[in-house]
């Protein structure tokens, strides 16, 4: 049922102007919508971001009504550029939508596997899927083999978009994957059984209808690790990430036509959808994008001097990778704005990067059953450790494990209200799981899992994990399934995975080990460096364990489980 906003507001910024331009007034899209806005309308009962965002920021350029900038600009540091004006992604889209509907034979609610690295395809694919409807699954290039079967048995996906790095992989389980109808390739070259997507969609038709979509239909499932069995399929939808954007004020991009915004994030990762796709275009921004095969200090300080970047979004390992060069030697082009998220920023890596930029790191939190729901907006106070305030549309709240609201300064769970009115931005199911689902929520709350605490002023500060998941590097690591790698090599007797302090990563994946009898004699450093290797092998690289203990048992509960929280806090020197 449609409601009004009015009941959903939680906090409302001031309002804001653009940086050097007036603001747009009724030719801006994001002001087309400040009535619903203000709760004088309705949510629309159709919506798509294409053709309602996408189509009408082509329409004002065409006016003559936007700065000359991009809509989207990629370089991959060895001399290569694409430059893409918001008619020129309109153009290539509807013909990459064109390929899927008509080559490949995909309709609306079919979906599509996309493990693509930071390149210009991943962007055409995923403005197509919108035009047409197709739901998309996006993962990260280091996924195994193994992973790619789970994900393409699991989702029922009837076609799936890589490249040549990923094309083996996906060949080898195939065969296993029954309802996998098409390949494509993102490739110069071809491959037995692949579609080439460059060939097909140069030759394709840019006359495509875009689809009727609602705004509860599916848009997109992400892949999200839990602490025991396999990731979970978090379904998002066309309000919760397309139309949520221009419902939130300005709160944590606060972008406008002129601005250039670079995201490191993984193609992988939600915050890549948020980033560099919704919330930048919902402003008519340009979304900058360095291919980034490898990500190194020199890199990154060398595209921002060479570059007019307003606004870069990065995990807090960028920023300790960055804080550890000599930042005076650097003179960045145009960046103002700065921001960092998916895991805790240390405040001492914010005051070395204030001191030697001039630039606060404005932190945001969320998840990717939620989006950004928390936020350090322009113009706030910065408290170090804190990652501001709750985002508008959500009301969030620290509560204890009876639903129960505490004070100020009494540390709970990091929760959200999602009853009666269930807020457009959080997920809307763990797809084929309702179990799953139905344990997310607590009395009138979904609960994130995160423990927290909420000071007199509004500020949220991050304390830790409710359960086992191990956010390195941005990257969420389920132990469950690293646990369940190492077990399958005849040295491990038995295992537990917890993570482990780490200066630059915030945290890593630490095993500790229970050896067979038969490897008990073992060389110790060796045996660490095969364990480590067959984790690679057998599930996503990023997973392996960087540290591991070998013990002679693990504590366990009077029912034989595993304590993994006090593993954990030894090693976080809670004992």
């Amino acid at each position: 049922k449609l409601r009004t906003l009015k009941s959903l507001w939680t906090l409302k910024p001031p309002k804001r102007t653009f940086h050097g331009h007036p603001r747009l007034l009724a030719s801006d899209v994001y002001s087309q919508y400040e009535s619903v806005r203000r709760g004088e309308q309705e949510i629309p009962k159709y919506f798509n971001f294409a053709s309602d965002v996408l189509d009408r920021w082509s329409e004002i350029e065409k006016a003559g009504k936007r700065p000359s900038n991009p809509a989207f600009w990629w370089i991959n540091g060895e001399g290569e550029e694409v430059k893409w004006s918001f008619e020129e992604l309109g153009f290539l889209s509807r013909k990459v939508a064109n390929v899927l509907t008509g080559v490949c034979g995909l309709r609306k609610g079919d979906r599509i596997v996309v493990i693509l690295p930071r390149v210009p395809e991943w962007w055409l694919v995923h403005v197509a899927c919108m035009r047409a409807g197709i739901v998309l699954i996006p993962g990260i290039s280091q996924l195994s083999a193994k992973d790619i079967l789970y994900r393409l048995q699991a989702s029922k996906a009837t076609c799936i978009i890589t490249n040549d790095t990923v094309a083996p992989a996906v060949d080898s389980v195939a065969s296993e994957c029954q309802f996998l109808k098409t390949k494509l390739i993102v490739s110069k070259g071809s491959r037995e059984g692949w579609l080439n997507f460059t060939d097909l969609y140069t030759n394709q038709s840019a006359d495509h209808s875009c689809v009727k979509t609602r705004i509860q239909d599916s848009m997109s499932i992400f892949f999200t690790s839990g602490t025991t069995g396999s990731p979970k399929m978090t379904e998002h939808s066309q309000g919760s990430l397309g139309f949520r954007p221009l419902l939130s004020e300005r709160y944590w991009l606060d972008l406008t036509p002129s601005d250039v915004i670079w995201s490191t994030a993984d193609t992988g990762w939600i915050l890549a959808s948020l980033a560099s796709v919704f919330d930048p275009w919902v402003f008519g921004s340009c979304i900058f994008i360095h291919k980034l095969p490898q990500i190194t200090s020199a890199t990154i300080l060398n595209t921002l001097c060479r570059f007019p970047i307003d606004a870069l979004v990065g995990a807090p390992t960028l920023f300790r990778m960055l804080v550890q060069n000599d930042l005076s030697n650097y003179k960045f082009m145009n960046l103002k704005h700065c921001m960092s998220g998916g895991e805790p920023l240390n405040p001492e890596v914010m005051e070395q990067w204030k001191s030697t930029t001039g630039l606060d790191i404005r932190e945001v939190y969320g998840q990717t059953e939620t989006g950004i729901i928390c936020s350090v907006f322009k113009g706030m106070k910065i408290k170090p450790g804190s990652m501001g305030k709750a985002a508008p549309l959500f009301d969030v709240q620290i509560v204890d494990k009876n639903a129960n609201i505490l004070p100020p300064g009494q540390q709970g769970e990091i929760a959200v209200r999602s009853k009666p009115i269930r807020p457009l931005g959080l997920f809307s199911e763990y797809v084929d799981n309702p179990k799953k689902t139905a344990e997310s929520e607590r009395g009138d709350f979904y609960v994130t899992g995160d423990r927290g605490i909420m000071d007199e002023d509004g500020y949220f500060q991050f304390i830790g994990r409710e359960d086992d998941i191990i956010i390195s590097s941005g990257y969420r690591i389920g132990p469950f399934e690293v646990e369940s790698a190492l077990i399958e090599h005849p040295a491990v007797a038995e295992t537990a995975v917890v993570s482990s302090p780490d200066p630059l990563r915030g945290e890593v994946v630490k095993a500790f080990v229970v050896l067979s009898p038969a490897f008990s004699s073992s060389d110790l450093e060796s045996l660490t460096c095969d364990l480590q290797e067959h984790v690679k092998k057998t599930t996503a690289p990023y997973k392996y364990p960087r540290k591991v203990e070998f013990v002679q048992d693990l504590p366990k509960t009077v029912t034989g489980k595993i304590k993994r929280n006090e593993l954990r806090n030894k090693e976080w020197g809670r004992m």
